[in-house]
């Protein structure tokens, strides 16, 4: 992974790299694997890149408490030299939480503690101090000592597609909203219910970039020609997934596919 991050940061093409934010290879078939935890992860690889934007993608906000994540997110940005973006979503791995002995809870409870989450995260990392008096967070004048590089905090990147309530909160807090997984169809529907939730709140929907992960099958051009037909559904980036084993080798065949786009 450390060779595949130095080696992209040279390369102008891929703007930014992502960790994933699971304690279980949740998407691997074998659940007894390991993996390295994203933000330490993500600490690391920082300090090996000068150029990359980095985030993870995304941090279900029950793991940590959205005032610990705050003063991690502020940390990162500093010592990043301001390249955090910062990638959050409600959580909802019930095998890794319920081992862990955190709580997911229901579809409704998740929505309400993001969005609280979001209310937390923004407010420390913009103000001086904040009291938050809610259903699942309650602070009191609390502080983020550290502020930001990027103000008033580095860019909120919404991963779901909940359309009654993900994509209304995606609307409020998000400077970039990204697709998992689906087809560009589906897509498409969840970015017209995006800006339907701007719409209703007076938001311009211009000011969110809207991403899509891409899996790499080991072929660049048919992973280039779907990132493009993202593209032309409305995605501003593709992000795409390296499955292991890492290796800098498929870089550059697959830059030179995607610069063809352009």
């Amino acid at each position: 992974m450390l060779a595949v991050w130095r080696a992209a940061d040279g390369i102008e093409v891929f703007e930014s790299g992502w960790t994933s934010d699971h304690f279980y290879p949740v998407h691997a078939a074998d659940l007894s694997g390991s993996r390295l935890e994203g933000w330490i992860t993500l600490t690391a690889l920082a300090q090996a890149t000068q150029r990359l934007r980095l985030g993870t993608l995304v941090t279900g906000v029950h793991y940590r408490h959205p005032a610990v994540l705050a003063n991690m997110a502020a940390t990162l940005d500093v010592i990043s030299g301001g390249r955090l973006e910062l990638g959050i979503g409600t959580g909802w791995n019930e095998l890794e939480s319920s081992a862990y002995g955190i709580e997911v809870g229901t579809p409704g409870q998740r929505s309400d503690r993001f969005e609280e989450a979001c209310e937390v995260l923004t407010g420390l990392l913009s103000q001086e101090s904040i009291t938050v008096k809610g259903r699942c967070y309650q602070l009191t004048d609390a502080r983020c000592g550290v502020k930001p590089l990027q103000q008033p905090h580095p860019p909120i990147c919404i991963g779901g597609s909940g359309r009654r309530r993900t994509l209304r909160t995606a609307a409020r807090f998000a400077q970039h909203w990204n697709f998992d997984s689906g087809t560009c169809e589906q897509f498409r529907q969840a970015r017209d219910v995006l800006y339907q939730h701007c719409a209703d709140i007076g938001r311009d929907p211009a000011h969110i970039l809207l991403s899509s992960q891409v899996r790499f099958t080991g072929d660049p051009a048919q992973t280039a020609a779907t990132a493009a037909a993202f593209g032309a559904a409305g995605a501003g980036l593709a992000i795409v997934y390296l499955p292991p084993p890492h290796t800098p080798a498929v870089l550059e065949p697959l830059a030179s596919a995607l610069s063809a786009l352009s």
